[in-house]
């Protein structure tokens, strides 16, 4: 067996980018369609910035063989759509029993996170803060700041990313708002539903 090579990658913070990536890509506002509960809100913000970038990632993937890691940096912008902040389209794992982390570089976050049978849990990411993403739990980071959120994570170079897990229920059980003074709290999603107890079972028998 031919061995891999140590990789170094620097966090450039201020860009919210990985130095010596290998691979990058972003969303535009004009790709989130269908994430915000105000339609007119969001046309709005598609007429004065459908072209502009909402996130980017930037990531270090040495191989994609079980037992790698992947790398990588999140930067998102500060903002709102009505009262529900910027967030990413948010995913479970492919191989759902693989797990994440996410460490806090700049700004203020929140991991909201939805079991396969609807359980929510939120994790507020400030810098210097680590949020553990256990196996089965879909995730989707949400910036409740004012400027750029970035976030380191690593996860295992295997796991890939289901997003359809989220759009055929019609969104997250719950959404990030502002509370009106500052600060967050979490609402129902009134176009939530549930999924099939045959698809969740199916789900959290899966091992690889």
């Amino acid at each position: 067996m031919k061995l891999l090579e140590p990789g170094n990658c620097r966090v450039d913070v201020a860009a919210g980018r990985l130095d010596g990536a290998s691979n990058r890509y972003e969303k535009l506002f004009s790709d989130l369609a269908g994430l915000y509960e105000d339609e007119r809100a969001f046309r709005a913000l598609l007429e004065e910035k459908g072209s502009s970038v909402a996130y980017e990632v930037t990531d270090f993937k040495p191989s994609a063989n079980p037992g790698d890691m992947i790398i990588g940096v999140t930067r998102m912008e500060p903002g709102r759509v009505g009262r529900e902040f910027y967030m990413t389209r948010g995913h479970i794992h492919a191989r759902p029993n693989r797990p994440e982390m996410y460490y806090g570089e700049r700004g203020r976050g929140v991991m909201l996170l939805e079991s396969p049978a609807g359980e929510i849990r939120t994790v507020e990411i400030t810098p210097r803060a680590m949020c553990y993403v256990p196996p089965y739990w879909i995730h989707r980071s949400v910036n409740v700041g004012d400027e750029p959120l970035v976030m380191t994570f690593a996860y295992p170079a295997d796991s890939g990313q289901d997003y359809d897990i989220i759009a055929k229920v019609g969104g997250m059980r719950s959404r990030i708002v502002t509370d009106g003074k500052g600060g967050w709290m979490a609402v129902d999603n009134a176009a939530y539903r549930p999924r099939p107890q045959a698809l969740v079972d199916s789900i959290m028998a899966m091992k690889d």
